[in-house]
């Protein structure tokens, strides 16, 4: 008898898709290959930077976040340690390892497929020797799928590991002020200037050869960054409110729209109305049904039977004309 019901469930399937094996086309196509010929690169930020035109750099951890940055054409998508705080929830970016830093990197590198990738080398990776440092940036490039690495500070050992990634032949974001100058000098294509007075930025934007990217630095540098979750205005903890920096101009309320859709799922789960007809969309002919009836019964499993009917008649009300 399990037998047939076995064939009886395999008559059904064969009517029904289902989304955890085939998924849609329009649910999920995959993820698209990447285009070199369509990715930014140095030398277009370099024009930009020649021409006086602002770049754009924005932070993306997965690969929702980096199709949606993808898709509104920024310049240069920074896998940041900032991971660390707005999606570990940590305090600090202190914690998060070279291995975590890759796995959002790869996510980054399937969903973008036209900004520059540049990936953050995490704290405790690159300051032990210049060994260290290439292998890190090497990982980055091969593993993450970065097209550059960035770096934080510009102590004498932190510029020295920054010339010997250069040397590697991988292109190095630095990020730092006071020595800026030496950061150029080892060779990095840009750095950031993070929580500076204007003037200060400026200064440094006016005597550096390369783009400056300011993070809270006023609005004379030649780029500006911003991390995806705070000018989304992603969340509403009191952890992540903490961490918000208050340079950051949120852009929309999107947690606020996050948390009323979540209660609004829950509501319409707990009064059972969702899902309704419209999102049940897999059906079941009567000469199936009857046959899958039929060999529960006979299973004498009549109580199955009678909630598969039950189920079957109340979705048949639902979609009729009078019940809409």
């Amino acid at each position: 008898m399990a037998s047939s019901l076995i064939r009886s469930c395999s008559r059904v399937s064969r009517t029904v898709r289902f989304m955890s094996n085939v998924p849609e086309n329009t649910v999920y196509g995959g993820p698209k290959p990447q285009n070199p010929n369509q990715r930014v690169t140095l030398t277009q930020l370099r024009q930009k930077h020649r021409k006086g035109e602002p770049i754009t750099v924005v932070t993306a951890y997965d690969y929702p976040s980096a199709v949606h940055v993808d898709t509104a054409g920024i310049d240069v998508c920074l896998v940041g340690d900032s991971a660390a705080m707005v999606v570990h929830g940590y305090d600090t970016t202190l914690p998060i390892s070279l291995d975590e830093m890759l796995v959002h990197c790869r996510a980054v590198a399937r969903g973008a497929k036209r900004p520059l990738l540049v990936g953050d080398l995490p704290f405790g990776t690159y300051e032990s020797s210049t060994n260290q440092a290439v292998d890190s940036a090497v990982r980055v490039l091969k593993e993450g799928g970065m097209d550059a690495i960035k770096l934080e500070g510009g102590s004498p050992s932190r510029i020295t590991a920054a010339k010997s990634i250069v040397e590697a032949g991988i292109a190095v974001m630095g990020h730092v002020v006071e020595t800026a100058m030496a950061l150029q000098e080892a060779g990095c294509f840009s750095v950031v200037l993070e929580c500076v007075p204007p003037p200060v930025a400026a200064a440094a934007t006016s005597a550096l050869h390369i783009p400056t990217i300011g993070i809270g630095a006023g609005p004379f540098c030649s780029g500006q960054v911003l991390v995806y979750h705070d000018l989304l205005g992603m969340m509403q903890h009191p952890h992540h409110a903490k961490v918000t920096p208050k340079f950051c101009k949120q852009y929309a309320q999107v947690g606020e729209v996050i948390n009323k859709s979540l209660l609004e799922y829950k509501e319409e789960v707990s009064e059972h109305l969702f899902p309704g007809p419209s999102h049940s969309p897999y059906k079941i002919s009567s000469s199936d049904l009857d046959g899958f009836l039929s060999e529960l019964q006979k299973l004498g499993l009549d109580k199955a039977a009678s909630a598969a009917a039950a189920s079957a008649e109340k979705m048949e009300h639902s979609d009729s004309p009078s019940s809409q």
